[in-house]
């Protein structure tokens, strides 16, 4: 059992079927050797007969198998990595971006500044598994999503999902789901049908979970050419390591707690990488209940949570992106914003090999941003050496915003930037690093709100820990209801 978890709670959790759970941990049965979900529907299995672990990882390096009735592989992920700071966190998020795949267990431990014996210590002691063993389940999760939504050859899927030979992946399949991958595909529940070249997934929530209102909020940020909004899905480019993606999102057809995504990729190999991004964009993993109680238990908030229950955060899947688009709205409307980060991507943004609709260009890199020529974008002159002095900090890593950074050290290295404020700092920590107890000194729409619940800054530092960042998210909507409604677009609004 994994050392953090009280087998007292899960097991409750376990005897109430609760979904709220999913993704918390895994209930693994020794009489039938699968682990599970907690809301499996299957008969509860006795307290003597179960264990718990934290991660599917640490179930499967105990022998256990994935569950075919509760697919156990398909829940949120744990809302614990986005919430902690230390490196077991970080850890866990660089994993799930795909580092593991991109660098090795060297590189990863490289990132988080701890030597491979160090940081497998670490994960081993909390987890059960170390990074390999990890990265291994990851990998598996790839592999069934790709098995059962496209019909790729099979031994495409294996190095697609990061395999380095078919007899690995075969024994993986079938030790994690106790199935070979010709069994999975057979036995495929189908996915919503997509165009040509798309794979079609569904990116499951906690509920609840207001697919609309999120990518409403996306919509009205939406950059001409990066980005695309018809008023019911959201489209945008992704910058992956393989190359350009485009993925489309819309509110899940049968109106339950999760959003259906159409992607379309460069490599495959980027698929896992791809959700990942994705689900932090929309900020499928988060902890609805955990959140509310705490806000609603506010009288000043009571109300404003009780019209909005499970709000999320909207995020970015590129903090790098997030922060040169968060020193361009300074001072601006969000109008204003969407129309030089629109000028910036045609001056030095990567165009497409082809169009898809209207989407044209990736977001620029740090590297091509920090010596490209801004002056057609209109940007005044402090304000041009501010990006140009941003995008180096970023490429040469002095301002580190990848998935595993660490937040507090990134935002002091924000503010080191000449021309980066509290606030934009702030700004990149809420939406880029996904950082859930955020506060956004000096913001106007958030100001105007706490006047409006007879609250103040002082106030909300202490009462809404640690989820400020959905309390300024409650307040931006009760300021500026345009970002979050289907009503005209306000010119002076939250970023």
């Amino acid at each position: 059992m994994t050392r953090s978890l009280d087998p007292e709670r899960c097991y409750r959790a376990v005897t109430s079927r609760d979904a709220r759970f999913d993704g918390w941990f895994f209930t693994a049965v020794a009489t039938t050797g699968i682990y599970c979900r907690p809301s499996c529907p299957a008969r509860t299995p006795l307290a003597r007969n179960v264990s718990f672990f934290s991660t599917a990882a640490a179930a499967q390096g105990a022998g256990y198998r994935a569950c075919r009735r509760c697919r156990p592989d398909a829940v949120p992920g744990s809302p614990e990595w986005d919430v902690r700071a230390d490196v077991v966190a970080r850890a866990m998020r660089l994993i799930g971006d795909g580092e593991v795949e991109r660098s090795g267990i060297p590189g990863l431990a490289a990132r988080l500044g701890y030597s491979e014996r160090q940081l497998h210590r670490l994960l081993v002691a909390e987890l059960g598994v170390g990074p390999l063993a990890l990265a291994r389940a990851r990998r598996a999760q790839t592999a069934r999503l790709l098995i059962e939504t496209t019909g790729l050859p099979l031994a495409d899927v294996a190095f697609a999902a990061g395999f380095a030979s078919i007899r690995q992946f075969n024994d993986t399949v079938r030790e994690v789901f106790a199935a070979t991958p010709t069994e999975l595909r057979r036995t495929a529940p189908g996915a919503p049908a997509g165009a040509p070249g798309e794979l079609t997934l569904r990116l499951a929530a906690r509920a609840p979970y207001d697919a609309a209102e999120v990518l409403f909020f996306l919509g009205a940020h939406a950059v001409p050419g990066l980005e695309e909004w018809d008023g019911t899905t959201f489209a945008r480019v992704l910058d992956l390591p393989h190359g350009p993606a485009v993925v489309r999102l819309s509110p899940a057809a049968d109106g339950g707690p999760a959003v259906t995504a159409r992607l379309r990729l460069t490599g495959l190999r980027d698929l896992g990488v791809a959700v990942a991004r994705c689900r932090r964009l929309l900020d499928l993993d988060a902890d609805p209940a955990a959140v509310d109680d705490v806000l609603s238990a506010d009288p000043a908030l009571a109300r404003v949570v009780a019209g909005a229950p499970g709000r999320r955060v909207p995020a970015s899947p590129d903090a790098d992106e997030l922060a040169v688009r968060a020193v361009l709205g300074q001072q601006v409307s969000v109008a204003g914003a969407r129309t030089l980060t629109a000028r910036l991507l045609t001056a030095a943004g990567t165009p497409l090999p082809e169009p898809v609709g209207t989407l044209t260009h990736a977001f620029p890199r740090a590297a091509a941003l920090a010596g490209a020529d801004l002056t057609a974008v209109g940007l005044t002159g402090s304000r041009r050496r501010t990006v140009h002095a941003l995008a180096a900090a970023l490429a040469d890593g002095s301002v580190p915003l990848d998935a595993g950074a660490d937040r507090e050290e990134a935002t002091r290295a924000l503010r080191a930037v000449p021309g980066i404020g509290p606030w934009t700092a702030a700004l990149v920590a809420l939406r880029g690093l996904a950082d859930p107890d955020v506060w956004l000194p000096g913001d106007l729409a958030v100001r105007r709100a706490l006047a409006a619940v007879g609250s103040s800054d002082a106030d909300a530092a202490t009462r809404w820990r640690p989820w400020r960042s959905y309390a300024v998210v409650h307040l931006w909507a009760l300021a500026v209801p345009s970002l979050f409604t289907r009503s005209p677009l306000s010119d002076r609004s939250a970023s």
